[in-house]
């Protein structure tokens, strides 16, 4: 069975691009400090990719 990601955002979308906010948005963050459990697949992945250098991420059981 595959793990679950813990994604905190830890820095601010504002003055990204558009897609990086749109994948903030996407992913359940709101604000600085905002955290979400993600299912470990390849979609999610994806998306933590895009945005590494504005989220923390660590697996969780």
């Amino acid at each position: 069975m595959a793990g679950q990601l813990k994604v905190t955002q830890v820095k601010s979308g504002i003055g990204g691009k558009q897609n990086q906010r749109d994948t903030l948005r996407s992913l359940g963050l709101k604000r600085i400090g905002d955290s979400v459990v993600k299912p470990d697949e390849p979609v999610f992945r994806g998306m933590v990719t895009t945005v590494a250098h504005l989220v923390s991420v660590e697996e969780v059981d």
